[in-house]
């Protein structure tokens, strides 16, 4: 099956990534030769730097073979169709991951190939970034807490609801009016556990285990950026914001981030910030994907 959304999982297969994301973890040398002799295609339409190195690097130590795929030099879209390129690819790797601007291309891919096709960030969802992000919440002892969620209601967002409420976690998710997550997505993180959206970042954040913020404007609304940040002005998290948080409570972005915008500096180096080990748990996470996908 492929990974396009975290709901294409369940549950239980979700909560399996993490517990697995873990494991290889904390015994690396276990899974050294899992995946030998597997070709695993890395198809970038965007620009990356977690996302490339991590999955990279997490096909290496499994003993599988990475071949990055720009597009720049693919053309999908222009000189080829994308379920053109998709039924190329079919033949020569034993899996995809791809990150993409349109969420369609990859339905498109993944209705005419038979390998595995796996959702590296998409205008829909960013699912493998939510496993990293459940990954940091169950080694911090908050899994089943409560996240709050400030800023833009997108693709991470989306993710990250499912992932949450799918792990037995509640979100309350706080962004600027017109900007809220689809309304879709959210029914659907209802339907495995509490969800709250609001446009009151504090009520929001009060008492929350983890805060969770990201970019206002992700790649491709730069010309929103300006506007964007005139209406998510008041969703920065601060000290102050952070403070309201419960006690112990941790802080996350899953990166890049803009210092003085979204965060400010002193949360974003804070103790209790955990950004760096959730930008490590890509690593681990991703070999948890390939192994389900392909072990």
């Amino acid at each position: 099956m492929s990974f396009l959304t975290v709901s294409d999982l369940g549950p239980e297969r979700v909560r399996d990534l993490v517990t697995l994301g873990l494991e290889v973890k904390r015994r690396p040398e276990r899974y050294v030769s899992a995946l030998a002799g597997r070709s695993i295609g890395l198809f970038f339409e965007k620009q990356s730097l977690r996302t490339w190195v991590s999955c990279d690097v997490a096909a290496v130590q499994l003993g599988a073979h990475p071949l990055a795929i720009r597009n720049d030099q693919t053309g999908m879209g222009s000189r080829e169709t994308p379920e053109d390129v998709g039924r190329v690819l079919d033949r020569y790797l034993d899996l995809l991951a791809m990150r993409v601007f349109d969420h369609g291309d990859l339905e498109a891919i993944d209705a005419v190939v038979d390998v595995p096709v796996v959702n590296l960030l998409s205008d829909r969802e960013h699912p493998c970034q939510a496993v990293a992000d459940v990954m940091t919440l169950a080694e911090n002892g908050v899994m089943n807490g409560t996240v709050a969620y400030v800023g833009d209601g997108n693709n991470v967002c989306h993710s990250l609801m499912v992932a949450v409420t799918m792990c037995g976690g509640s979100i309350r998710v706080a962004t600027a009016p017109g900007y809220e997550p689809d309304p879709a997505i959210v029914r659907m993180a209802e339907a495995h556990g509490p969800v709250v959206v609001t446009t009151d970042p504090l009520e929001a954040v009060e008492g929350a285990d983890a805060v969770y913020t990201d970019v206002w404007a992700s790649m491709g609304q730069e010309e929103e950026a300006e506007l964007r940040r005139r209406h998510f002005a008041r969703y920065r998290v601060d000290e102050a914001m952070f403070d309201r948080a419960a006690p112990g409570a941790i802080f996350l972005h899953c990166l890049p981030a803009h210092r003085g915008d979204e965060v400010t500096h002193e949360v974003l180096e804070h103790e209790r910030s955990r950004v760096f080990d959730q930008a490590e748990n890509r690593l681990h996470s991703f070999k948890a994907v390939l192994l389900d996908q392909l072990g």
